[in-house]
């Protein structure tokens, strides 16, 4: 894979970018892939913050009547505020995003009054993990159709991940699978560069 020669900056800084994703198992596949992504997005000179599988089982059931928020919502909330692309990564259940993740999703009704309403113009990047090529194609349709409903643009390439009977991550969350490693690397290339594009034309 060719290395992007131009470190991305938006508006003359080194982007933001939040990962939201992964299961309630320690060192699942999905937050395993998420790792992966935003370690190359720091190597082009992004900054990430990850919000991984323990942090989103500590949440508590999103509440739209409730307005005071816990302190790990806020943080959630607030980090996708200031950044300035996001990557979801989410396993199929049934056809769908998780719960634990939708969960921390349906926080971010609260940009809803924001000068940038929601995910508005933001590249969000998608990585489906399930047990069969059909749950990650129907898991991975739905996260984008929920990315679009939050005004944010998906990047072109959305990872899926097929884990029946593979193992495609060490125990250290290294990946085993070239193919799969080269996949979230331009995952994360283009959310970095997608961000590094529209910022230059701001």
């Amino acid at each position: 894979m060719n290395q992007p020669s131009i470190v991305a900056k938006a508006n003359g800084r080194a982007p933001y970018i939040v990962g939201i994703g992964g299961t309630t198992r320690p060192g699942s596949s999905t937050e395993s892939a998420l790792r992966v992504a935003l370690e190359h997005a720091r190597e082009l000179g992004a900054h990430t913050d990850l919000f991984g599988g323990e942090a989103l089982a500590a949440l508590e059931g999103y509440s739209p009547e409730q307005n005071e928020r816990s302190e790990g919502q806020r943080a959630i909330v607030e980090a996708v505020r200031r950044a300035d692309a996001v990557i979801f990564a989410s396993p199929g259940y049934h056809g769908g995003v998780s719960g634990l993740v939708k969960n921390a999703i349906d926080l971010l009704e609260d940009l809803r009054a924001d000068e940038r309403v929601y995910l508005d113009g933001m590249p969000v990047g998608c990585i489906v993990t399930a047990a069969g090529w059909q749950g990650c194609n129907t898991t991975l349709g739905a996260m984008r159709s929920i990315v679009h409903a939050l005004r944010g643009w998906p990047t072109p390439l959305g990872v899926t991940l097929n884990t029946a009977g593979t193992r495609l991550f060490g125990a250290d969350g290294q990946c085993l699978d070239e193919q799969v490693k080269t996949s979230l690397r331009l995952l994360a290339e283009q959310v970095v560069g997608a961000r590094s594009t529209s910022a230059a034309h701001q």
